[in-house]
Protein backbone atom coordinates (compact mmCIF):
# COMPACT_ATOMS: atom_id res chain seq x y z
CA UNK A 1 0.00 0.00 0.00
CA UNK A 2 2.82 2.39 0.87
CA UNK A 3 4.61 1.69 -2.39
CA UNK A 4 1.41 2.27 -4.35
CA UNK A 5 0.80 5.69 -2.78
CA UNK A 6 4.44 6.61 -3.36
CA UNK A 7 3.83 5.77 -7.02
CA UNK A 8 0.66 7.90 -7.02
CA UNK A 9 2.59 10.91 -5.75
CA UNK A 10 5.45 10.30 -8.13
CA UNK A 11 2.99 10.15 -11.03
CA UNK A 12 1.86 13.75 -10.35
CA UNK A 13 5.25 15.00 -9.14
CA UNK A 14 6.17 16.37 -12.56
CA UNK A 15 2.98 18.44 -12.49
CA UNK A 16 3.96 19.81 -9.09
CA UNK A 17 7.50 20.59 -10.29
CA UNK A 18 6.15 22.59 -13.26
CA UNK A 19 4.35 24.94 -10.87
CA UNK A 20 6.82 24.82 -7.97
CA UNK A 21 10.27 23.93 -9.38
CA UNK A 22 12.14 24.35 -6.11
CA UNK A 23 9.63 22.52 -3.92
CA UNK A 24 10.81 19.17 -2.63
CA UNK A 25 8.12 18.16 -0.14
CA UNK A 26 6.41 15.54 -2.34
CA UNK A 27 9.78 14.02 -3.25
CA UNK A 28 10.65 13.79 0.46
CA UNK A 29 7.35 11.98 1.08
CA UNK A 30 8.14 9.47 -1.67
CA UNK A 31 11.59 8.87 -0.21
CA UNK A 32 10.20 8.52 3.32
CA UNK A 33 7.57 6.00 2.20
CA UNK A 34 10.03 3.87 0.27
CA UNK A 35 12.61 4.00 3.07
CA UNK A 36 9.96 2.90 5.55
CA UNK A 37 9.17 -0.18 3.43
CA UNK A 38 12.85 -1.10 3.27
CA UNK A 39 13.87 -0.36 6.88
CA UNK A 40 10.60 -0.68 8.76
CA UNK A 41 11.62 2.42 10.74
CA UNK A 42 9.22 5.33 10.82
CA UNK A 43 9.03 7.33 14.03
CA UNK A 44 5.81 9.03 15.05
CA UNK A 45 7.62 12.26 15.97
CA UNK A 46 8.96 12.44 12.41
CA UNK A 47 5.53 11.66 10.98
CA UNK A 48 3.86 14.44 12.96
CA UNK A 49 6.52 16.99 12.04
CA UNK A 50 6.26 16.09 8.34
CA UNK A 51 2.44 16.12 8.42
CA UNK A 52 2.26 19.57 10.01
CA UNK A 53 4.74 20.81 7.41
CA UNK A 54 2.67 19.36 4.54
CA UNK A 55 -0.60 20.80 5.83
CA UNK A 56 0.95 24.24 6.29
CA UNK A 57 2.39 24.14 2.77
CA UNK A 58 -0.97 23.07 1.30
CA UNK A 59 -2.78 25.91 3.06
CA UNK A 60 -0.21 28.41 1.74
CA UNK A 61 -0.34 27.12 -1.84
CA UNK A 62 -1.77 29.66 -4.25
CA UNK A 63 -2.23 27.07 -7.00
CA UNK A 64 -4.72 24.18 -6.73
CA UNK A 65 -2.37 21.71 -8.35
CA UNK A 66 0.40 22.48 -5.83
CA UNK A 67 -2.11 22.25 -2.97
CA UNK A 68 -3.46 18.88 -4.15
CA UNK A 69 0.00 17.37 -4.75
CA UNK A 70 1.15 18.54 -1.33
CA UNK A 71 -1.91 17.08 0.38
CA UNK A 72 -1.42 13.80 -1.51
CA UNK A 73 2.13 13.60 -0.20
CA UNK A 74 1.01 14.39 3.35
CA UNK A 75 -1.57 11.61 3.30
CA UNK A 76 1.06 9.19 2.00
CA UNK A 77 3.27 9.84 4.99
CA UNK A 78 0.25 9.43 7.31
CA UNK A 79 -0.32 5.86 6.10
CA UNK A 80 2.23 4.70 8.63
CA UNK A 81 -0.26 5.26 11.44
CA UNK A 82 -3.63 5.07 9.62
CA UNK A 83 -3.74 2.94 6.45
CA UNK A 84 -6.92 4.58 5.16
CA UNK A 85 -4.87 7.70 4.39
CA UNK A 86 -4.02 5.88 1.17
CA UNK A 87 -7.42 6.95 -0.10
CA UNK A 88 -6.56 10.59 0.66
CA UNK A 89 -3.36 10.22 -1.34
CA UNK A 90 -5.27 8.70 -4.22
CA UNK A 91 -7.99 11.34 -4.23
CA UNK A 92 -5.60 14.30 -4.02
CA UNK A 93 -3.36 12.84 -6.74
CA UNK A 94 -6.44 12.45 -8.95
CA UNK A 95 -7.42 16.06 -8.22
CA UNK A 96 -3.87 17.20 -9.10
CA UNK A 97 -4.11 15.36 -12.42
CA UNK A 98 -7.48 16.99 -13.12
CA UNK A 99 -6.14 20.44 -12.20
CA UNK A 100 -3.37 19.99 -14.75
CA UNK A 101 -5.64 19.14 -17.66
CA UNK A 102 -8.14 21.91 -17.09
CA UNK A 103 -10.84 19.40 -18.08
CA UNK A 104 -12.09 18.05 -14.79
CA UNK A 105 -13.75 14.88 -16.05
CA UNK A 106 -10.92 13.88 -18.42
CA UNK A 107 -8.27 14.57 -15.79
CA UNK A 108 -10.13 12.65 -13.12
CA UNK A 109 -10.74 9.65 -15.36
CA UNK A 110 -7.17 9.53 -16.67
CA UNK A 111 -5.50 9.67 -13.27
CA UNK A 112 -8.03 7.27 -11.71
CA UNK A 113 -7.42 4.75 -14.49
CA UNK A 114 -3.64 5.03 -14.07
CA UNK A 115 -3.94 4.43 -10.32
CA UNK A 116 -6.14 1.36 -10.77
CA UNK A 117 -3.73 -0.07 -13.35
CA UNK A 118 -0.77 0.47 -11.01
CA UNK A 119 -2.70 -1.01 -8.12
CA UNK A 120 -3.53 -4.10 -10.18
CA UNK A 121 0.20 -4.59 -10.81
CA UNK A 122 0.79 -4.65 -7.06
CA UNK A 123 -2.19 -6.97 -6.65
CA UNK A 124 -0.22 -9.69 -8.42
CA UNK A 125 1.90 -9.84 -5.28
CA UNK A 126 0.17 -12.03 -2.69
CA UNK A 127 0.28 -9.46 0.13
CA UNK A 128 -1.57 -6.92 -1.98
CA UNK A 129 -4.61 -9.06 -2.80
CA UNK A 130 -6.43 -8.05 0.37
CA UNK A 131 -5.62 -4.40 -0.26
CA UNK A 132 -6.93 -4.61 -3.82
CA UNK A 133 -10.21 -6.03 -2.58
CA UNK A 134 -10.48 -3.23 -0.03
CA UNK A 135 -9.77 -0.61 -2.72
CA UNK A 136 -12.32 -2.13 -5.04
CA UNK A 137 -15.05 -1.41 -2.51
CA UNK A 138 -13.87 2.16 -2.03
CA UNK A 139 -13.37 3.03 -5.69
CA UNK A 140 -16.57 1.44 -6.97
Amino acid sequence: MVLWVADCIEHVLALFKEKHPHGNRPQKAIEACRAWVVTGVFKMTLIRRVLFDFHAAARQAKDKLVCFATRAAGHAVAISHVPTHSIGTSIYAIKAGAAKTGNQSDGLATEHEWQLQRLSEYAKIESYKQFLLWCFFIFF
